[in-house]
């Protein structure tokens, strides 16, 4: 069984959640709580295996939470009606986010993950260290970012990505030493991880590390150290003419 609690302030969406779950035969709903502080005691007291976490409470947040938790939970589902900050330091490697209202679908593969990974990954236990130091951090920009495909996890090095391309629901992650990862999550996904002016949307299909970047051509083209060329569209020339500029 899966010991789950539930960390979340408004009634409604708890009661949601409890429903959505009922015909999850193998989870077991030991406790929920609306408040920083009941949280933090529920968690201490009954070490569940999962927890679906509210990210904005009544009197505080879910990183007030885990704040007074030593260790911090490995195996947290964040709930958010949408906060970009939020949502930044949980793709650095939590197991998911849902958004509000939760749908049942979106809900049954983020459990189908945790049970994946718990079972059959060698490299659950490296993502989750990533994540819980992920929640300490600001703006910076992460060391470290997991590629996840069904089943493989990946720690890449994000001084090692030369340049990410987007294909539709996919991203490829170009890395220097000549190796290509296949991502199935949009470039979008990433743009939020490897924000400016460490990383340059020089295109809509292209995210490019600005430290790999010596030149531009002709203002149409990106020029990388290892001479490959990447496209810039017409309506970014300038700003991206600007951030290589302002840094030289």
């Amino acid at each position: 069984m899966i010991r789950t609690a539930i960390i979340e302030d408004e009634p409604a969406v708890r009661e949601e959640i409890i429903y959505l779950l009922r015909d999850e035969k193998d989870i077991e709903i030991i406790g929920w709580a609306d408040s920083v502080s009941t949280a933090a005691e529920l968690i201490e007291q009954a070490q569940p295996d999962l927890l679906l976490m509210d990210i904005q409470l009544g009197d505080g947040t879910a990183f007030d939470v885990l704040k007074k938790l030593t260790p911090v939970p490995e195996n947290i589902v964040f709930i958010t009606a949408y906060n970009q900050f939020a949502i930044k330091a949980i793709k650095y490697g939590a197991l998911d986010y849902l958004l509000k209202p939760v749908d049942q679908e979106e809900l049954t593969e983020t459990l189908n993950r945790y049970r994946s990974k718990r079972d059959k990954n060698p490299q659950w236990a490296q993502q989750l260290n990533l994540a819980q130091e992920s929640l300490a951090t600001t703006n910076a920009l992460p060391e470290h970012i997991t590629l996840s495909s069904l089943n493989n996890v990946r720690v890449v090095a994000v001084a090692d990505i030369l340049y990410c391309k987007g294909d539709g629901p996919y991203t490829f992650f170009f890395l220097n030493n000549g190796k290509k990862e296949l991502v199935s999550k949009p470039l979008k996904y990433y743009e939020d991880l490897l924000p400016a002016p460490y990383f340059l949307r020089s295109h809509q299909s292209y995210l490019v590390n600005k430290n790999y970047v010596s030149g531009i051509n002709r203002s149409e083209f990106l020029v990388l150290k290892n001479q490959e060329e990447i496209p810039v569209s017409s309506r970014r020339r300038n700003y991206i003419i600007n951030l290589l500029s302002a840094n030289k």
